[in-house]
């Protein structure tokens, strides 16, 4: 399949092996970038498209201002970031959970329905700040860019909001789940712009993923 001169954006990370398989679905050979290399933009003459390689985070940001016309998000970052782009699918991998966690000492006499005033550490600070408002709760949010679970150890603060998978870095660092705020998976987002002026282009693309993961769904 032809699809000139598109870019697609590949995060990082869990989600670009099964974002690879997803595309090669589509016909777009991007198996490079699963090697060992540093190229962070992948071409594919056969299909007359190409991949950049960015961080989940990022990819909002490029899908927004059409420097990829297509890309591959979180629904956390969607959420969070609330860019004026279109999702498309959601592509079943990378599947997690946003939660409020808290040092499993604290948990034994905890009521989440009693809180009214709380202190947490976290990435994502709109959609913990949107939570927690929507919840009546007054909440000072503390932005932390990585190593999250540690803010509680050290006094931070008591609770974190952070994404998990399997929770096994969260019991390491004596943490528990208390509450959930979403779950998470991998979904298809089109720049605005894109699918104005490349209509065909990208309704075929998504008609073409989308029947290829009812019949058989990428695993992580």
């Amino acid at each position: 399949m032809k699809y000139p001169r598109l870019t697609v954006a590949i995060p990082r990370g869990r989600n670009l092996k099964p974002s690879v398989e997803l595309f090669r679905r589509a016909g777009m050979d991007f198996g490079e970038a699963l090697g060992d290399n540093r190229k962070l933009i992948f071409e594919d003459k056969s299909s007359d498209c190409r991949a950049i390689i960015v961080r989940d985070t990022d990819i909002p940001v490029y899908v927004e201002n059409g420097a990829a016309d297509v890309g591959v998000s979180g629904k956390d970052q969607l959420e969070e970031q609330d860019k004026p782009i279109y999702e498309m699918l959601d592509l079943g991998f990378g599947a997690c959970r946003l939660v409020i966690a808290e040092p499993a000492r604290l948990k034994e006499h905890d009521d989440p329905s009693l809180w009214t005033n709380l202190r947490v550490a976290t990435k994502f600070t709109n959609l913990a700040t949107r939570w927690f408002r929507d919840k009546g709760i007054h909440v000072e949010v503390i932005k932390l860019h990585g190593s999250i679970e540690i803010a509680p150890l050290v006094g931070l603060c008591e609770r974190i909001v952070d994404l998990v998978s399997t929770g096994g870095t969260l019991k390491a660092n004596g943490l528990v789940e208390v509450e959930t705020i979403m779950n998470v998976t991998a979904r298809l987002v089109v720049n605005r712009g894109s699918l104005k002026t490349r209509t065909d282009d990208i309704n075929r693309l998504v008609r073409t993923l989308e029947k290829s993961l009812l019949e058989n769904p990428i695993r992580d």
